[in-house]
């Protein structure tokens, strides 16, 4: 799929510098914010149900084991237990069944025709920048400290990656993220290489965090 044919822009009117008053985009772009902000909703609400299974379990003195807690590794369990999946005080999948909900919105809106302002363009990479952030510090944990992998934060994180990645791409080519012209034009022409480095880079940390598992 090529850069013109994913965020083909909309514009209305101009603020008298070379930033359009409103952007829209393509219909490629939209369903890319439907299709990633639909991973991640899934894998957030996926993970509520199982907490709340986990917590029923102990309520009744009993144990309940996730479905994706395959190995002494891949196991959801160990994640959904720890401390870190509270990082703010609740459930982190909470956060994402909101957030990756207005996501959606946002997709649904473009593929109808809507758009946006810059301060809103801003408003979601600034929203898209802290769940890369904060998905980057639960890659972290989960590798070093935690020690076990979640087969649905590892959808979630690559949602958010992509969700970020193309978010950027779009706002940096169409003059709403200040940029050289030279950079612009090579995301503009490369704009799938940050995404599929970023997801090869955590999917070698996965592969050498744990090398003698996976070869043993």
């Amino acid at each position: 799929m090529t850069m013109t044919a994913l965020d083909d822009v909309s514009t209305d009117g101009e603020r008298g510098d070379d930033t359009p008053a409103t952007i829209g985009s393509s219909r490629g772009f939209g369903w890319l914010l439907v299709i990633t902000g639909a991973a991640g909703l899934l894998a957030a609400w996926v993970i509520t149900l199982d907490k709340l299974k986990i917590m029923e379990a102990k309520l009744e003195g009993k144990t309940f084991t996730p479905g994706c807690s395959l190995n002494p590794i891949v196991s959801c369990g160990n994640i959904m237990e720890s401390a870190q999946a509270k990082a703010f005080g609740f459930p982190n999948p909470w956060l994402g069944l909101a957030t990756y909900g207005v996501v959606i919105g946002i997709g649904l809106g473009l593929l109808a025709g809507a758009r946006y302002r810059r301060w809103y363009w801003l408003g979601l990479n600034a929203g898209t920048l802290f769940g890369v952030g904060f998905c980057s510090w639960l890659q972290y944990q989960s590798l070093y400290v935690i020690g076990s992998l979640c087969l649905w934060c590892c959808l979630a994180w690559v949602a958010t990656i992509v969700m970020f990645c193309y978010v950027t791409v779009h706002n940096v080519r169409n003059r709403v993220l200040p940029a050289p012209e030279g950079l612009r034009r090579t995301l503009t022409e490369f704009h799938w290489v940050p995404p599929v480095l970023w997801v090869g880079v955590i999917g070698m940390l996965v592969l050498t965090r744990w090398w003698s598992f996976w070869t043993g």
